[in-house]
């Protein structure tokens, strides 16, 4: 059985798996679980917010491409703190961009944050 997602998580881990794949070619299998999922939307109705998503999780990639590689080391810790603000903001607007497509889309499960680092 294939598990389903609410639409938010889904459009999110697509993005995800297609930036993945766009720069390692390392995770078909992925991308295509998630495709075959989104396929069952009417994704013309998204795809300026689809585009969006898919370019804030470049730019957390982006930033977060260094501290993930263990050359952090290398980064001053002022820049480590302002790379940390610059991925919560881009979350921030994650969120915001997963809620305006659930809301596209007619689906009443948003992420909410309270409290959160990300707000």
């Amino acid at each position: 059985m294939t598990p389903t997602f609410p639409i938010i998580e889904l459009v999110d881990r697509y993005t995800i798996a297609l930036l993945k794949h766009n720069k390692t070619k390392l995770n078909q299998d992925e991308l295509t679980f998630y495709k075959d999922q989104i396929n069952n939307y009417d994704m013309t109705q998204i795809d300026t917010e689809l585009q969006d998503l898919y370019f804030v999780h470049s730019q957390i990639w982006n930033l977060e491409s260094q501290l993930k590689s263990g050359t952090e080391q290398d980064l001053e810790l002022s820049e480590i703190g302002r790379r940390a603000i610059e991925i919560r903001n881009w979350n921030q607007k994650r969120i915001e961009l997963k809620n305006h497509i659930a809301e596209k889309l007619g689906c009443t499960i948003r992420e909410i944050k309270h409290e959160h680092l990300s707000q």
